[in-house]
This record gives C-alpha cells, sequence and structure tokens, in this order.
C-alpha cells in the first residue's frame, strides 16, 4: 500500500471519531465521505483542507507543488490574522506545465525549494501536494527529504492531493503531517505549569486574541496554538504542554488523541463562543492543569474571572436585548458554529429559526438540538434552503 493510501485508510479508522465508531469494518473502508461530482467543487477538496489548517503557521513558507490554479484557488481563502511574521501570506507555487507533467515535476519542486531558503530563509517550508503530482508519480516525501538534509531545514511533505476526498478529510492528513515531522522535534526554552497547547483554533479575525487577554491574566500560556497565529519552534515544541484544548469540532482530532496517546497530553473539546461555552472552557482548562500539577488556587482564581467578564457581558449585552426581542436569525456557517454560535446569539435575546450544518458532525447536530429542540430546522444544503419562518 503507497504512503498516501495508508494515511488515507490509518485516517478512516480514527478512534476519537464517534460516528467511525459506529461503522463496520466494511464501512470503514469506504471512507467517510462521499466524492464529490465532476463540476461541483462546494466545500473545497481535501488539498483544500490541508491548505487553511495549516496555512495559519505564520512563519512558514507554504509552497504549492502542482498547476497555478491550485494555489489560486485556495491562496488566503482563510481571514486568519498574525501578530508577527506575513510570510504565510506570501503565495508559493511550483506553477506545473505541461512539460513538468511529461517529464516529472521533481526537479522543479527542488529548485523552488531552493529559491524560497535563498529568498526569504525561513524556518520551515511547507510543501502541499495536489492531485496532478500525485497522479504523475512524483516523490514529494524524497524530495523534502533530500532538500531538509541539503539545506539544513525542515521540508515537511503534506501529502493530501484534492482527489483523495473532501475538505472536511484534508485537514487529517494535515495533522498527520505534523505528528510525523514536526511535533516533538524541538524542545522549548522553558516549561511552566501552566503550558497548554490550542488545537483547530486558526485566529480568524483576530478572534484567539479576544480570549488569549484573559488566558495571560491567569497565568496560562498558551504554548502552541495549531495553527492560529502559530510559529514553527511552538508546534515543533508543543509535546511539553500539560493539556489541550480541541477548539475546532474533529478537525484535528487525530491531533488531540495521538498528542494523548503519545505524550500523555489530556484534551477536551471547548468553544470561546458565548458566555456559557467561554466559562466552562476555562473552568477546563484550569481544572486539566490542575489534576497536571498546576497550583489548586488557578481553580479559584478562574472562578474570580470568570464571574467579572460574566457580569461585564451581560451588562454589555442588556442595552441590546429590546432591539433583539421578538427578532428572528437563520445561522449560516457549519462545524463547530453551527451550535457554539447559536447559544450566544440566544444569550443576546434572539430567537434562531434554523442553522445550517454543513461539514457539522453528529455531535454537532446533537448539541443543535439540545439549543433548539428535537425539531431543529437544520439545513445540510445551503444552495437549496428555503426559510419561511424569519
Amino acid at each position: 500500500m503507497s504512503s498516501l493510501a495508508a494515511t488515507v485508510q490509518n485516517i478512516f479508522n480514527e478512534p476519537g471519531c464517534a460516528k467511525n465508531g459506529r461503522k463496520s469494518e466494511a464501512e470503514r473502508k469506504k471512507g467517510c465521505t462521499k466524492q464529490l461530482q465532476p463540476g461541483s467543487a462546494a466545500g473545497g477538496c481535501a488539498f483544500d483542507g490541508a491548505k487553511i489548517a495549516l496555512q495559519p503557521f505564520t512563519d512558514v513558507a507554504h509552497l504549492v507543488h502542482g498547476p497555478i490554479a491550485c494555489e489560486g484557488n485556495s491562496w488566503d481563502n482563510r481571514g486568519a490574522a498574525s501578530s508577527g511574521s506575513n510570510l504565510w501570506r506570501t503565495a508559493f507555487t511550483t506553477d506545473l506545465s505541461e512539460t513538468d507533467i511529461v517529464f516529472g515535476g521533481e526537479k522543479r519542486l527542488c529548485e523552488a525549494i531552493k529559491e524560497i531558503i535563498d529568498k526569504c530563509d525561513p524556518p520551515a517550508i511547507f510543501v502541499d501536494q495536489t492531485c496532478i503530482p500525485a497522479m504523475i508519480g512524483d516523490d514529494v516525501n524524497a524530495v523534502c527529504k533530500a532538500a531538509s538534509q541539503r539545506f539544513g531545514k525542515p521540508v515537511i511533505p503534506i501529502n493530501s492531493p484534492g482527489f483523495v476526498g473532501s475538505k472536511n478529510l484534508g485537514n487529517k492528513p494535515a495533522g498527520e503531517a505534523l505528528l510525523d515531522y514536526v511535533i516533538g522535534t524541538q524542545e522549548p526554552d522553558y516549561t511552566t505549569p501552566y503550558d497548554i497547547n490550542l488545537i483547530g483554533e486558526y485566529n480568524l479575525s483576530g478572534e484567539l486574541w479576544q480570549v488569549k487577554p484573559l488566558l495571560d491574566e491567569l497565568g496560562v500560556r498558551i504554548l502552541s496554538c495549531i495553527s492560529g497565529d502559530g510559529k514553527y519552534s511552538q508546534v515543533a515544541s508543543s509535546h511539553r504542554a500539560r493539556a489541550a484544548m480541541l477548539v475546532c469540532s474533529k478537525s484535528m482530532i487525530n491531533v488531540a488523541r495521538k498528542m494523548d496517546q503519545r505524550y500523555g497530553i489530556p484534551f477536551f473539546e471547548g468553544s470561546f463562543y458565548g458566555i456559557q461555552d467561554s466559562s466552562e472552557s476555562l473552568r477546563q482548562i484550569a481544572r486539566l492543569l490542575v489534576e497536571r500539577g498546576a497550583p489548586k488556587d488557578l481553580l479559584g482564581r478562574t472562578q474570580a474571572v470568570i464571574a467579572r467578564e460574566k457580569a461585564w457581558a451581560w451588562a454589555a449585552i442588556e442595552p441590546y436585548k429590546p432591539r433583539f426581542e421578538g427578532k428572528k436569525a437563520l445561522l449560516i456557517t457549519g462545524g463547530v458554529k453551527s451550535w457554539s454560535v447559536v447559544a450566544a446569539l440566544q444569550q443576546a435575546g434572539l430567537e434562531l429559526v434554523g442553522t445550517s450544518v454543513k461539514k457539522s458532525t453528529r455531535e454537532d447536530k446533537e448539541r443543535i438540538k439540545e439549543l433548539l429542540g428535537q425539531d431543529a430546522h437544520m439545513i445540510e444544503d445551503r444552495r437549496r434552503a428555503k426559510c419561511t419562518g424569519c
């Protein structure tokens, strides 16, 4: 079995996924997603999923090995924000031509890696493989290994060509690449009893920065954020964290589970959307850290911060409630936000008539039912959605 096929098959056997756990062995071998119909790119491909999962690492050069259209269709399509380097926003591609497709693109890939190192000197390069080089047989793993030895820098192959499956599936091979080539390869300058990892947090529109001051106040250090506003050295040393929070529902469950398995880092799934979910996430972080040896006063300090912030948040919301009274809203999002944002809008006084569930897991849908009732209007296909309740 090829390396790519073995990786995909391993992903299909993810025990951390409740839906996968209910399948028979034969069903698991079929995979976790329906293949897209020709001409329909709704939701993106596996390459797109891998690209956006890792691109928020800010100081890494992200090189797309394939035709230029692959980079053009995926570049900067996630509104992540950086507090430091903007190298991640530079589009790098090998721009394979018809000649490269006939004779192979490995030489062109090696030349592109050298050019990036000469001009940008990043701490690492992530090489995203797309459909064309995968189909013509370019050995991206071998090229990256040789380039790492030649230039003395990590050159990481991300084997997630688009034909493997959907955008949702593409997050998983990206996580496997981090586990295989990055996590555990460096040591942090120092550690503390308050070190945590945030997994599946992409700092969209700078949302991570809204909660980071609270963690800073509690003394909790984000050792690594995978991958929003993250840096290569941080993820490489993330195996020294004491606890982890899985933010995006199941997008990188394989990373969280295997880091628990390999390094003994316990994790929980939480959300920083809404008063209740944010409060519970802070409590869970404190509990896990105390269980791993942090001073017990962290629990009391966390409760005090939560009480203060809740009072401030409710006071800030109160003036808007008369305007929201009797107003209905239809939430068009997906994944973890399909339920976490519901809770936040309800707390503001809005009545939710439905929410889209594209890319949402079975667990996400169960949480929606808890919030909106068993007859909750969940929209699978937004293009065909009709709502008369607004």
